[in-house]
């Protein structure tokens, strides 16, 4: 004889996930997937541009600079920088969600402000190179150095540098803005009168994404 399932533990009941997986992270991960498919058709546009070409300018001389140091014979050392504050941004929220599986609104609150401070100097750092780079002459459409071989270069690469890390830096962007209301619920205690804390969980996983996505740019510009 077939044994009856009760209702109420029918996956359907109550309008769960069969996974049990909660309505809105699973929302979350169908955005974060669709968003990874425009990051994806971008980087491999790039991809595919930069390795039809004879030769490209070489990133150690292109982004050599620093701050208040000038040029550097160590390349890539901003960038690299940017990289480390962007990655320990992304401890800070791991902290955070940590935090928020505890019900510590005063640990939520100080990893989600930590987060938000590394989310706006990586913000910083970018706007400092973009300004630099734009100095430099380098902005859409002109492109002021030259390929590696010594030949001139077109402006694929700044056309493709500006829109891609543009478009990653409006992410982060909306990422400290969300950080931000996530940071002022939780201090005017509106998810311990909810009982749970799982908006920080999906801010995290956005940040999270942003941060992953940034490996991949990183990577295509920096270091080929």
């Amino acid at each position: 004889m077939a044994q009856v399932v009760p209702a109420d533990r029918k996956w359907w009941a109550g309008g769960r996930s069969p996974f049990n997986l909660e309505y809105g992270k699973l929302m979350m991960w169908y955005f974060l997937m669709s968003d990874a498919f425009t990051f994806g058709a971008f980087l491999i546009s790039y991809g595919t541009i930069r390795f039809s070409s004879n030769s490209w300018p070489d990133p150690n001389e292109v982004f050599r600079s620093f701050p208040v140091v000038g040029e550097m014979n160590i390349p890539l050392a901003f960038v690299s920088l940017m990289t480390f504050i962007l990655i320990m941004s992304s401890v800070t929220m791991v902290l955070a969600v940590g935090a928020d599986h505890a019900n510590d609104r005063k640990a939520v609150m100080k990893w989600m402000a930590w987060t938000i401070i590394g989310g706006i100097a990586f913000l910083g750092c970018q706007a400092w190179e973009w300004a630099h780079l734009n100095h430099q002459g380098a902005w859409w459409g002109r492109n002021p150095f030259n390929n590696i071989d010594g030949s001139a270069a077109s402006t694929n690469f700044t056309n493709f540098f500006f829109t891609i890390t543009g478009f990653h830096g409006f992410h982060v962007l909306s990422g400290v803005v969300i950080n931000i209301i996530m940071y002022i619920m939780a201090a005017n205690g509106t998810f311990e009168r909810k009982g749970h804390y799982l908006m920080i969980e999906k801010a995290g996983l956005y940040w999270h994404f942003v941060d992953l996505v940034w490996v991949f740019v990183f990577t295509c510009f920096y270091l080929f």
